[in-house]
């Protein structure tokens, strides 16, 4: 099997500017990320920490940098960062009728020269959690959209 990126691409009932900000955000980013916690900014540059389950016994937590901030269009970041590198997460916009095509790809996994049961098991959780979050963002989106 191949474990070179993720790519997830759905369509969501809104622009491209309100899909920015759901994805980069932390307030809707708690909404669609499985009550992740964080403080960053769409700021490239910019370092924080996400964190689930914060104070319990299944907290997880990961610094996180951006590397690119170009709203309504692009935004990734790099995280999992440890001596060999880290994963890249990007999410391209672009606008679709009248919402909006997500584009989200995670690269970096066999650049980060993890052994072979320990890269398979990485992947294969990042795999099952963007099969989760990407869908949720669309859902949580058109959900924030109609209240507005």
């Amino acid at each position: 099997m191949e474990f070179g990126s993720i790519e997830r691409e759905i369509h969501v009932d809104a622009s491209p500017e309100i899909v920015f900000e759901v994805i980069t955000s932390p307030e809707h980013i708690r909404e669609w990320w499985n009550g992740a916690e964080t403080d960053v900014s769409a700021t490239p540059g910019d370092e924080a920490e996400i964190a689930w389950a914060r104070g319990t016994a299944d907290e997880h937590v990961q610094r996180l940098t951006v590397v690119r901030a170009d709203p309504p269009n692009v935004f990734s970041f790099r995280w999992v960062a440890d001596e060999s590198g880290s994963l890249l997460v990007t999410f391209e916009l672009t606008p679709s009728g009248t919402g909006t095509l997500l584009r989200m790809t995670e690269t970096g996994f066999r650049e980060k020269g993890w052994e072979a049961a320990v890269l398979e098991a990485a992947y294969a959780d990042h795999v099952r959690g963007w099969d989760v979050f990407v869908p949720n963002i669309a859902e949580y989106t058109q959900r924030l959209v109609a209240s507005r």
